[in-house]
Protein backbone atom coordinates (compact mmCIF):
# COMPACT_ATOMS: atom_id res chain seq x y z
CA UNK A 1 0.00 0.00 0.00
CA UNK A 2 2.59 2.42 0.88
CA UNK A 3 4.45 1.89 -2.32
CA UNK A 4 1.38 2.44 -4.04
CA UNK A 5 1.14 5.88 -2.61
CA UNK A 6 4.51 6.62 -2.53
CA UNK A 7 4.17 5.98 -6.65
CA UNK A 8 1.01 7.64 -7.06
CA UNK A 9 2.62 10.89 -4.98
CA UNK A 10 5.76 11.00 -7.25
CA UNK A 11 3.53 10.57 -10.45
CA UNK A 12 2.05 14.14 -9.41
CA UNK A 13 5.00 15.82 -8.50
CA UNK A 14 7.69 17.38 -11.03
CA UNK A 15 11.14 15.99 -11.54
CA UNK A 16 12.78 18.33 -9.03
CA UNK A 17 9.81 17.74 -6.69
CA UNK A 18 10.74 14.07 -6.69
CA UNK A 19 14.25 14.21 -6.71
CA UNK A 20 14.31 16.17 -3.69
CA UNK A 21 11.57 14.37 -2.24
CA UNK A 22 13.79 11.24 -2.59
CA UNK A 23 16.94 12.91 -1.45
CA UNK A 24 14.98 13.40 1.71
CA UNK A 25 13.84 10.07 2.00
CA UNK A 26 17.48 8.50 1.02
CA UNK A 27 18.57 11.62 4.13
CA UNK A 28 16.44 10.28 6.27
CA UNK A 29 16.82 6.47 5.78
CA UNK A 30 20.78 7.05 5.44
CA UNK A 31 20.55 8.98 8.71
CA UNK A 32 18.80 6.26 10.47
CA UNK A 33 21.59 3.63 9.70
CA UNK A 34 24.26 5.55 10.56
CA UNK A 35 22.40 5.94 13.94
CA UNK A 36 22.17 2.64 14.20
CA UNK A 37 25.84 1.96 13.14
CA UNK A 38 26.74 4.18 15.87
CA UNK A 39 24.94 2.13 18.45
CA UNK A 40 26.40 -0.61 17.32
CA UNK A 41 29.94 0.97 17.43
CA UNK A 42 29.50 2.31 20.75
CA UNK A 43 28.12 -1.06 21.95
CA UNK A 44 31.30 -2.85 20.29
CA UNK A 45 33.56 -0.23 22.56
CA UNK A 46 31.71 -1.37 25.99
CA UNK A 47 31.81 -5.14 25.01
CA UNK A 48 35.57 -4.95 24.38
CA UNK A 49 36.80 -2.11 26.23
CA UNK A 50 39.69 -4.16 27.38
CA UNK A 51 40.98 -5.04 24.35
CA UNK A 52 42.77 -2.22 22.59
CA UNK A 53 43.45 -4.44 19.46
CA UNK A 54 39.61 -4.47 19.13
CA UNK A 55 39.45 -0.80 19.90
CA UNK A 56 41.99 0.21 17.10
CA UNK A 57 39.30 -1.12 14.33
CA UNK A 58 36.01 -0.11 15.70
CA UNK A 59 36.74 3.27 14.21
CA UNK A 60 38.13 2.72 11.20
CA UNK A 61 35.02 0.26 10.55
CA UNK A 62 32.97 2.57 11.50
CA UNK A 63 33.80 5.69 9.23
CA UNK A 64 33.97 2.75 6.49
CA UNK A 65 30.58 1.65 7.11
CA UNK A 66 29.05 5.22 7.28
CA UNK A 67 30.72 6.19 3.87
CA UNK A 68 29.13 2.58 2.55
CA UNK A 69 26.07 3.69 3.43
CA UNK A 70 25.92 7.09 2.09
CA UNK A 71 26.91 5.70 -1.38
CA UNK A 72 24.33 2.88 -1.19
CA UNK A 73 22.17 5.60 -0.62
CA UNK A 74 22.99 7.71 -3.30
CA UNK A 75 23.05 4.59 -5.69
CA UNK A 76 19.33 3.24 -4.50
CA UNK A 77 17.96 6.68 -4.90
CA UNK A 78 19.56 7.11 -8.41
CA UNK A 79 17.78 3.38 -9.06
CA UNK A 80 14.59 4.48 -8.14
CA UNK A 81 14.85 8.07 -9.62
CA UNK A 82 15.12 6.29 -12.74
CA UNK A 83 12.75 3.65 -12.53
CA UNK A 84 9.73 5.67 -11.27
CA UNK A 85 10.17 8.45 -13.06
CA UNK A 86 12.77 8.44 -16.45
CA UNK A 87 12.41 4.97 -17.47
CA UNK A 88 9.11 4.63 -18.96
CA UNK A 89 8.78 7.99 -20.45
CA UNK A 90 12.36 6.87 -21.85
CA UNK A 91 11.23 3.45 -23.06
CA UNK A 92 8.58 5.59 -25.29
CA UNK A 93 10.20 8.04 -26.06
CA UNK A 94 12.51 5.73 -28.27
CA UNK A 95 10.21 3.15 -29.29
CA UNK A 96 8.33 5.80 -30.65
CA UNK A 97 11.73 7.58 -32.20
CA UNK A 98 12.06 4.44 -33.68
CA UNK A 99 8.93 3.87 -35.20
CA UNK A 100 9.46 7.68 -36.98
CA UNK A 101 12.91 6.59 -38.68
CA UNK A 102 10.98 4.13 -40.40
CA UNK A 103 8.60 6.45 -41.51
CA UNK A 104 5.78 4.34 -39.69
CA UNK A 105 3.16 7.04 -37.66
CA UNK A 106 0.47 5.21 -37.16
CA UNK A 107 0.60 4.45 -33.48
CA UNK A 108 0.19 7.38 -30.48
CA UNK A 109 2.19 7.92 -27.63
CA UNK A 110 0.42 8.01 -23.95
CA UNK A 111 1.85 8.43 -20.87
CA UNK A 112 -0.03 9.79 -17.88
CA UNK A 113 2.05 11.81 -15.69
CA UNK A 114 1.76 15.42 -15.09
CA UNK A 115 5.60 16.44 -14.69
CA UNK A 116 7.93 17.24 -17.34
CA UNK A 117 8.24 13.80 -19.15
CA UNK A 118 4.33 13.58 -19.47
CA UNK A 119 4.95 16.98 -20.69
CA UNK A 120 7.76 16.04 -23.17
CA UNK A 121 5.62 12.45 -24.26
CA UNK A 122 2.53 14.88 -24.87
CA UNK A 123 4.86 17.09 -27.29
CA UNK A 124 6.00 14.22 -28.69
CA UNK A 125 2.47 12.85 -29.53
CA UNK A 126 1.18 16.67 -31.08
CA UNK A 127 4.60 16.23 -33.23
CA UNK A 128 4.21 12.72 -34.29
CA UNK A 129 0.04 13.93 -35.20
CA UNK A 130 1.80 16.72 -37.37
CA UNK A 131 4.25 15.17 -38.78
CA UNK A 132 1.44 12.09 -39.68
CA UNK A 133 -1.23 15.31 -40.73
CA UNK A 134 2.19 17.01 -43.39
CA UNK A 135 3.02 13.27 -44.63
CA UNK A 136 -0.85 12.26 -45.54
CA UNK A 137 -0.63 15.59 -46.65
CA UNK A 138 2.40 15.53 -48.70
CA UNK A 139 1.58 12.00 -49.87
CA UNK A 140 -2.25 13.07 -51.09
CA UNK A 141 -0.57 16.49 -53.16
CA UNK A 142 2.05 13.92 -55.11
CA UNK A 143 -0.90 11.37 -55.65
CA UNK A 144 -3.59 14.58 -56.96
CA UNK A 145 -0.12 15.61 -59.40
CA UNK A 146 0.43 12.27 -60.59
CA UNK A 147 -3.63 12.12 -61.24
CA UNK A 148 -3.14 15.59 -62.69
CA UNK A 149 -0.47 14.70 -65.08
CA UNK A 150 -2.27 11.90 -66.33
CA UNK A 151 -5.58 13.79 -67.13
CA UNK A 152 -3.25 16.35 -68.90
CA UNK A 153 -1.27 13.93 -70.51
CA UNK A 154 -4.48 12.07 -72.00
CA UNK A 155 -6.15 15.45 -73.12
CA UNK A 156 -3.28 16.31 -74.80
CA UNK A 157 -3.46 12.95 -76.89
CA UNK A 158 -6.27 14.46 -79.20
CA UNK A 159 -4.91 17.94 -80.35
CA UNK A 160 -1.05 16.66 -80.61
CA UNK A 161 -2.52 13.75 -82.51
CA UNK A 162 -4.47 15.95 -84.89
CA UNK A 163 -1.37 18.49 -85.19
CA UNK A 164 0.85 15.52 -86.02
CA UNK A 165 -1.31 14.08 -88.95
CA UNK A 166 -2.00 17.60 -90.66
CA UNK A 167 1.87 18.35 -90.30
CA UNK A 168 2.86 15.05 -92.00
CA UNK A 169 -0.06 15.58 -94.71
CA UNK A 170 1.21 18.89 -95.06
CA UNK A 171 5.00 17.30 -95.47
CA UNK A 172 3.58 15.11 -97.73
CA UNK A 173 1.19 17.25 -100.57
CA UNK A 174 2.10 20.81 -99.97
CA UNK A 175 5.34 20.64 -102.03
CA UNK A 176 3.86 18.76 -104.71
CA UNK A 177 0.78 21.39 -104.61
CA UNK A 178 -1.62 18.60 -104.56
CA UNK A 179 -3.74 20.06 -101.92
CA UNK A 180 -6.22 22.74 -102.97
CA UNK A 181 -6.00 25.69 -101.10
CA UNK A 182 -9.65 25.61 -99.73
CA UNK A 183 -8.45 22.19 -97.98
CA UNK A 184 -5.07 24.10 -97.09
CA UNK A 185 -6.92 26.98 -95.08
CA UNK A 186 -9.25 24.12 -93.72
CA UNK A 187 -6.38 22.45 -92.40
CA UNK A 188 -4.83 25.59 -91.01
CA UNK A 189 -7.55 26.49 -88.99
CA UNK A 190 -8.19 23.01 -87.34
CA UNK A 191 -4.43 23.39 -86.55
CA UNK A 192 -5.05 27.35 -84.76
CA UNK A 193 -8.09 25.49 -82.78
CA UNK A 194 -6.10 22.91 -81.58
CA UNK A 195 -2.93 25.29 -80.62
CA UNK A 196 -5.37 27.98 -78.94
CA UNK A 197 -6.22 24.27 -76.99
CA UNK A 198 -2.94 23.33 -76.53
CA UNK A 199 -2.21 26.82 -74.81
CA UNK A 200 -5.58 26.78 -72.84
CA UNK A 201 -4.80 23.76 -71.21
CA UNK A 202 -0.70 25.07 -70.33
CA UNK A 203 -2.78 28.24 -68.71
CA UNK A 204 -5.15 26.01 -66.72
CA UNK A 205 -1.87 24.25 -65.28
CA UNK A 206 0.05 27.47 -64.05
CA UNK A 207 -2.89 27.97 -62.72
CA UNK A 208 -3.69 24.90 -60.70
CA UNK A 209 0.02 25.53 -60.11
CA UNK A 210 -0.61 28.70 -58.65
CA UNK A 211 -3.50 27.43 -56.39
CA UNK A 212 -1.37 25.19 -54.53
CA UNK A 213 1.33 27.48 -54.06
CA UNK A 214 -0.90 30.26 -53.00
CA UNK A 215 -0.87 31.16 -49.10
CA UNK A 216 -3.72 31.10 -46.85
CA UNK A 217 -4.43 34.65 -44.75
CA UNK A 218 -7.05 34.26 -42.57
CA UNK A 219 -8.69 37.36 -40.80
CA UNK A 220 -11.53 38.17 -38.41
CA UNK A 221 -14.65 39.79 -40.12
CA UNK A 222 -17.98 40.53 -38.81
CA UNK A 223 -20.26 37.17 -40.01
CA UNK A 224 -23.20 39.83 -41.37
CA UNK A 225 -20.69 41.52 -43.78
CA UNK A 226 -19.10 38.37 -45.12
CA UNK A 227 -22.56 36.85 -45.73
CA UNK A 228 -23.44 40.24 -47.59
CA UNK A 229 -20.64 39.99 -49.66
CA UNK A 230 -21.35 36.45 -50.81
CA UNK A 231 -25.47 37.38 -51.56
CA UNK A 232 -24.38 40.86 -53.09
CA UNK A 233 -21.91 38.37 -55.45
CA UNK A 234 -24.81 35.60 -55.59
CA UNK A 235 -27.04 37.47 -56.84
CA UNK A 236 -25.16 39.34 -60.13
CA UNK A 237 -23.89 35.84 -61.01
CA UNK A 238 -27.71 34.08 -60.80
CA UNK A 239 -29.18 37.48 -62.69
CA UNK A 240 -26.98 37.60 -65.42
CA UNK A 241 -27.98 33.96 -66.42
CA UNK A 242 -31.63 34.79 -65.89
CA UNK A 243 -31.98 32.47 -62.80
CA UNK A 244 -33.68 33.42 -59.28
CA UNK A 245 -31.97 33.47 -55.82
CA UNK A 246 -32.60 32.27 -51.90
CA UNK A 247 -30.48 32.13 -49.09
CA UNK A 248 -30.88 30.33 -45.49
CA UNK A 249 -28.27 31.40 -42.49
CA UNK A 250 -27.53 29.37 -39.48
CA UNK A 251 -25.02 30.75 -38.12
CA UNK A 252 -24.56 31.68 -34.59
CA UNK A 253 -21.01 33.51 -34.81
CA UNK A 254 -20.66 37.34 -34.86
CA UNK A 255 -17.01 36.95 -36.42
CA UNK A 256 -15.64 34.18 -38.67
CA UNK A 257 -11.14 33.77 -39.07
CA UNK A 258 -11.45 32.87 -42.94
CA UNK A 259 -9.55 33.80 -45.87
CA UNK A 260 -12.33 36.52 -47.45
CA UNK A 261 -10.74 36.54 -51.19
CA UNK A 262 -10.47 32.30 -51.17
CA UNK A 263 -14.33 31.88 -49.76
CA UNK A 264 -15.48 34.29 -52.27
CA UNK A 265 -13.68 32.90 -54.85
CA UNK A 266 -15.16 28.93 -54.06
CA UNK A 267 -18.23 30.33 -53.61
CA UNK A 268 -18.25 32.47 -57.11
CA UNK A 269 -17.17 29.16 -58.69
CA UNK A 270 -20.01 27.05 -57.02
CA UNK A 271 -22.45 29.68 -57.67
CA UNK A 272 -21.22 29.80 -61.76
CA UNK A 273 -21.34 26.29 -61.84
CA UNK A 274 -24.85 25.85 -59.99
CA UNK A 275 -26.36 28.95 -62.48
CA UNK A 276 -24.91 27.01 -65.63
CA UNK A 277 -26.94 23.87 -64.50
CA UNK A 278 -29.99 25.28 -62.80
CA UNK A 279 -33.64 25.61 -64.41
CA UNK A 280 -34.91 27.77 -62.83
CA UNK A 281 -33.62 28.89 -59.10
CA UNK A 282 -30.19 28.72 -57.07
CA UNK A 283 -30.38 28.60 -53.38
CA UNK A 284 -27.31 29.22 -50.74
CA UNK A 285 -27.54 27.87 -47.55
CA UNK A 286 -24.88 29.37 -44.77
CA UNK A 287 -24.09 27.49 -41.61
CA UNK A 288 -21.64 27.24 -39.00
CA UNK A 289 -20.27 24.28 -36.68
CA UNK A 290 -17.39 22.35 -34.31
CA UNK A 291 -15.17 25.44 -35.97
CA UNK A 292 -16.25 25.35 -39.86
CA UNK A 293 -17.90 27.40 -41.79
CA UNK A 294 -20.36 25.88 -44.28
CA UNK A 295 -21.76 27.46 -47.92
CA UNK A 296 -23.70 24.57 -49.46
CA UNK A 297 -25.17 25.74 -53.12
CA UNK A 298 -27.90 23.61 -54.80
CA UNK A 299 -29.63 24.28 -57.75
CA UNK A 300 -32.99 22.79 -59.28
CA UNK A 301 -31.70 21.36 -62.51
CA UNK A 302 -31.18 17.56 -62.88
CA UNK A 303 -28.39 16.75 -60.62
CA UNK A 304 -25.39 15.19 -60.87
CA UNK A 305 -25.42 11.98 -62.53
CA UNK A 306 -23.88 8.89 -60.70
CA UNK A 307 -20.31 9.14 -62.79
CA UNK A 308 -20.41 12.97 -62.25
CA UNK A 309 -20.74 12.42 -58.57
CA UNK A 310 -17.55 10.31 -58.35
CA UNK A 311 -15.41 12.07 -61.40
CA UNK A 312 -16.97 15.95 -60.63
CA UNK A 313 -13.90 16.79 -58.45
CA UNK A 314 -11.12 15.22 -61.04
CA UNK A 315 -9.37 17.65 -63.01
CA UNK A 316 -10.35 18.79 -66.73
CA UNK A 317 -13.57 16.02 -66.17
CA UNK A 318 -16.77 17.93 -67.99
CA UNK A 319 -18.75 15.43 -67.93
CA UNK A 320 -21.30 15.91 -71.27
CA UNK A 321 -20.00 19.66 -71.89
CA UNK A 322 -20.31 19.97 -75.77
CA UNK A 323 -17.68 22.82 -76.29
CA UNK A 324 -14.54 21.46 -74.47
CA UNK A 325 -13.07 25.18 -75.39
CA UNK A 326 -15.23 27.20 -73.47
CA UNK A 327 -15.52 25.15 -70.03
CA UNK A 328 -11.93 22.80 -68.98
CA UNK A 329 -14.21 21.11 -66.05
CA UNK A 330 -11.66 23.21 -63.84
CA UNK A 331 -14.28 24.88 -61.34
CA UNK A 332 -15.18 22.35 -58.67
CA UNK A 333 -11.47 21.16 -58.73
CA UNK A 334 -10.34 24.35 -57.89
CA UNK A 335 -12.94 24.24 -54.92
CA UNK A 336 -12.09 21.30 -53.62
CA UNK A 337 -7.71 22.41 -53.69
CA UNK A 338 -9.16 25.70 -52.42
CA UNK A 339 -11.29 24.42 -49.74
CA UNK A 340 -8.10 22.08 -48.90
CA UNK A 341 -5.84 25.05 -48.16
CA UNK A 342 -8.20 26.69 -45.84
CA UNK A 343 -7.74 22.95 -43.60
CA UNK A 344 -12.09 22.13 -44.91
CA UNK A 345 -12.88 20.11 -47.86
CA UNK A 346 -15.50 19.90 -50.82
CA UNK A 347 -18.72 17.87 -50.76
CA UNK A 348 -20.74 16.94 -54.02
CA UNK A 349 -24.33 15.37 -53.57
CA UNK A 350 -27.53 15.83 -54.91
CA UNK A 351 -30.17 17.96 -53.11
CA UNK A 352 -33.42 16.05 -51.36
CA UNK A 353 -35.83 17.28 -53.84
CA UNK A 354 -33.45 16.81 -56.66
CA UNK A 355 -30.83 19.01 -58.64
CA UNK A 356 -26.77 19.52 -57.30
CA UNK A 357 -25.49 20.34 -53.77
CA UNK A 358 -22.08 21.27 -53.35
CA UNK A 359 -21.11 22.19 -50.11
CA UNK A 360 -17.61 23.57 -49.44
CA UNK A 361 -16.61 24.13 -45.62
CA UNK A 362 -13.64 26.43 -44.28
CA UNK A 363 -11.98 25.72 -41.05
CA UNK A 364 -12.75 29.06 -39.03
CA UNK A 365 -12.45 30.92 -35.53
CA UNK A 366 -15.55 31.12 -34.52
CA UNK A 367 -16.51 33.96 -32.12
CA UNK A 368 -19.93 33.30 -30.55
CA UNK A 369 -22.71 35.84 -30.26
Amino acid sequence: MAKIVNWLTLKRLTLLQSFIFLCCMTLIAVLIVITLEFGWAESMRLRFAGHSSVQDWILPVQVAMVLLTIAIGIVLMSILFYRWKLKKPLEILMKASEKISANDLGFHISYDSVDEMGELCRVFENMRGQLEKNFKTLWRSVEERKQLNAIFAHDLRTPLSVLKGYSELLATYLPQNNISREKLLDMIETMNVHIVRLESYTEAMNSIQKLQDMPVHSRTAETDHLISLLNDSARQITGQCGKTFSTSIAVDANKLAVDLHLVMQVFENLLINAARHASSHVSVRYSANEGFFSVTVMDDGSGFSDEELQKAVLPFYRGEVSDANEHHGLGLYICKVLCEKHEGSLHVDNGPQGGGSVAARFFAGLIES
